[in-house]
């Protein structure tokens, strides 16, 4: 069993606060391996009959787990009403620690008809963190995280198996997409979903994802919200704070995953070109385990001027990531751009081969360099001064 100290401690933080953590996640991105890595936890697979018939009468069952215990509740959207035992237990149980794992959002199933507010947080498992990489699962090359991916099957298998992607593609449509959404067609979804794999990072253009795929441009935006709930996919919304030439509707969409990104691209190998776009995929994870997913955008202009992410702080404070998978490519003109309409906030490089972490001043802006380490924890160390 492979420890994932970043996730637990994330998790029981979580219930210091609030006695139910709703912990998502793809199929096979390791959320009952994770659950078992918790204290005193007895985990019940609701995928099985037997433990819908223990759970028939929520109280009675509840009554007989021992205080302080950890009850994980596997797949809980198999339960016929999956929120009213969270509910009970939240309400009658309070010094039970409960964890609920599903492949999509609480919101995925007409099941649940209570959004459990100010019981629960919501936790999403993302592919294996590079620092977990290096850390706990043995794999310190960046390219082979990239090509293989971060679930962890593939992550630890020597080569990349087109059969897994495969399968795993199919078990998705068949569990999440067709039982969840009630979607039909199995052809046409896929499609779209190999063809948003292989765009992923770029623009959405809803009329020409509708040509490609012979959807109509309403079926491929209920796709696109399906694929979104089930975390497929992460569209990131643009920034825009008035200026008239900046882009303010169309998002960003990424593929939840580098291995299915080079799958349905049909990549063997990692190019030089190939970095720098994989990389934004790894810091995306990074911070939407760090941050709050609706504080995540991208800034563009009409002009063709771009920043990667932009993190909404409150106020008038907006935050810069700019992706390098060099420190030395980085290039500050777009940024003091958009520093003369937003001058208040934080500016980062983020870079996998430096977790050391250093400031720089760079046409007069102070901007941080470093890794994956500096924006899980937001810690700045071995600052340096420097010009440039």
């Amino acid at each position: 069993m492979i420890n994932r100290p970043f996730w637990t401690e994330k998790i029981v933080r979580a219930w210091k606060t609030r006695p139910i953590v709703w912990l998502s996640g793809v199929r096979r991105v390791g959320k009952t391996s994770l659950a078992q890595l918790l204290p005193d936890a007895a985990i019940l697979n609701c995928d099985l009959p037997s433990t819908q018939r223990k759970l028939e009468d929520p109280e009675s069952y509840l009554r007989s787990v021992p205080k302080r215990q950890t009850m994980v509740l596997d797949e809980i959207h198999q339960l016929t009403d999956p929120s009213r035992i969270l509910k009970i237990a939240a309400d009658v149980f309070p010094s039970l620690r409960v964890l609920a794992t599903g492949s999509s959002t609480l919101a995925a199933t007409r099941k649940f008809r209570d959004s459990l507010s100010g019981r629960k947080w919501n936790v999403y498992l993302c592919p294996v963190l590079l620092t977990e990489c290096r850390e706990n699962f043995d794999v310190h090359d960046l390219d082979t995280r990239l090509l293989h991916g971060g679930l962890p099957e593939p992550l630890l298998s020597g080569h990349k198996s087109a059969d897994f992607f495969e399968e795993w593609i199919d078990s998705y449509y068949a569990r999440d997409i067709a039982e969840l959404f009630r979607v039909r067609d199995r052809t046409g979804f896929l499609l779209l979903l190999r063809l948003l794999m292989s765009q992923s990072g770029g623009l959405a253009d809803l009329t020409k994802l509708a040509s490609e795929s012979g959807l109509s441009r309403h079926t491929v935006k209920a796709h696109i919200e399906a694929m979104t709930v089930a975390h497929a996919i992460f569209p990131v919304r643009p920034f825009h704070g008035g200026g008239r030439r900046e882009i303010v509707h169309r998002p960003k969409i990424y593929a939840f995953d580098t291995g299915f990104v080079t799958y349905a691209r049909g990549w063997d190998s990692i190019r030089d070109d190939d970095r720098g776009l994989l990389w934004e995929h790894l810091v995306l994870d990074a911070l939407r385990a760090a941050s709050r997913e609706q504080e995540i955008s991208y800034w563009r202009d009409k002009s063709g001027r771009g920043l990667d992410f932009v993190l909404r702080r409150g106020g008038k404070r907006v935050d810069v990531i700019e992706c390098k998978v060099r420190a030395d490519r980085f290039n500050p003109e777009v940024l003091a751009y958009f520093r003369s309409l937003y001058p208040q906030g934080e500016n980062w490089v983020a870079t996998p081969y430096d977790d050391s972490g250093f400031t720089r001043r760079v046409r007069g802006l102070k901007v941080r360099f470093g890794g994956i380490s500096q924006i899980l924890s937001g810690k700045r160390e071995n600052v340096e001064s420097a010009s440039a």
